[in-house]
Order: C-alpha cells, then structure tokens, then sequence
C-alpha cells in the first residue's frame, strides 16, 4: 500500500503541483487549503506524513502544527517560501520535523519525505486521536472533554494541561515536566500557577473536587492522571 501524504497550502496552483509530483512518486495525495481543513483532514484520512506551508488565513502553519502534534507523531514538514533560520527554528519548536524552502529541488523533497517516512513509528495516530476509559472521553482533535457523557468547557490551557496528563495516564508528571509539555518553554516559570489550574480542572471533571480520583497529587512531586 502506497504512504498518503497531507498536502497543506492556500495556494491552488502550489496544491496542484505538489499533488502532481507526489503521484509520480508513487504516494497517495490528500489535499487540503487551511489549517481547519488540515486538521479534519488528519483525523479522517490518518495520512503517514503531513506537508504543511507556514503562512496561511486563518488557522496558521504554527497553531496548525501544534494541534497537529496533539493527536499524531505523524511526521510534518513545513514548506514555505520564507526560510531563514528563525522560520527553521520556530517551525522544530512547534514539533515539525522538518523545513522546506521555497522554490524546492523536487527530488530532494520527495528524498526527505521518505527518509521521515523510514524513522516514523506507523500506526499510532488514530490509537491518539481519542482517550476514552468509559466514563472519561478526551477527543484531541475537537479539543473536547466529556465526563459521564456531559461535554466540559475548558480554556485552551486547561485543555493542554490535561491533554498531557491523559497522555502519561498512570505516570507522574512532576511540576516542571507539566508546565513545559502544557504550555511550553516560555512560561517555565510559571509552575506557581499550576496549582491554580489544577484545581480548575477539578472543580470542572471530578465529582468531589475536594477528594480526587482523576487527577491525584503525587505530594512534593508533580501530578498524575488515574485511569479506571
């Protein structure tokens, strides 16, 4: 079976031609013109690399990536016409695995491609897109939380916080490990607000707040997310 490439770009032309050149190669080309559609995409098709440009209405190249990254260890390079070593670095940060130049030798994409496709563990995104232990359903793609079969509102940082506690279910996250994976380098030091998030997410998913049972504290050391 032939490795299906997402193709992300708002320009039609660019779609085209990408398309036409993966084909040959002997892919499968799903297509896509934005971030939203990008990410629907993902879900639906499971493609085994995503080939993503930077600057895009909407739903950027950036946020795109970094939803991207919450539901798949799909590899993911960023094609853009802009790319000088801080685009590079930005793009790695945001968890890509690779930056491509516009204009691009063909040959030589197609060759990183397949050398991405070589490292990349298979079959592991869809296992991603959704945790569901019977009364506690997290969706990473709709960014959507239901507890008992009640949908439950919360802010983007709560989400990300919970998203990587739900991912290490049974492990503990210590402090620093957590605020890094949740929110990113930039707000290390803000372990003195993670307490304050944790009990948000309390008051919000358990039933007695007070006395935990899906979120436990492992005391002087971090947090941990307790499965059925």
């Amino acid at each position: 079976m032939s490795d299906t490439i997402l193709v992300v770009d708002d320009e039609e032309p660019m779609l085209r031609m990408m398309e036409a050149l993966l084909i040959k190669k002997g892919f499968e080309v799903v297509k896509a013109s934005s971030g939203e559609e990008c990410l629907r995409k993902a879900y639906r098709h499971q493609p085994d690399a995503v080939l993503l440009d930077v600057h895009m209405p909407g739903m950027d190249g950036w946020e795109t990536c970094r939803r991207l990254r919450e539901m798949s260890d799909v590899p993911i390079l960023f094609v853009s016409v802009f790319g000088d070593t801080s685009e590079v670095v930005k793009g790695l940060e945001h968890g890509a695995d690779d930056f491509i130049s516009k204009p691009f030798d063909g040959d030589e994409m197609v060759a990183r491609i397949r050398a991405h496709l070589r490292r990349a563990p298979r079959a592991q995104a869809s296992e991603e897109l959704v945790f569901d232990d019977g009364d506690f359903r997290v969706n990473f793609l709709n960014r959507e939380v239901y507890v008992r079969d009640t949908i439950r509102h919360l802010t983007p940082k709560e989400f990300n916080l919970l998203g990587v506690l739900v991912r290490n279910a049974g492990r503990v996250v210590n402090r620093d490990e957590l605020v890094r994976l949740a929110w990113g380098e930039e707000y290390s030091d803000a372990i003195d607000s993670l307490k304050l998030y944790i009990h948000y997410l309390r008051q919000k998913l358990e039933v007695d707040p007070d006395h935990p049972t899906y979120i436990v504290t492992s005391r002087g050391v971090g947090y941990r997310f307790m499965t059925r």
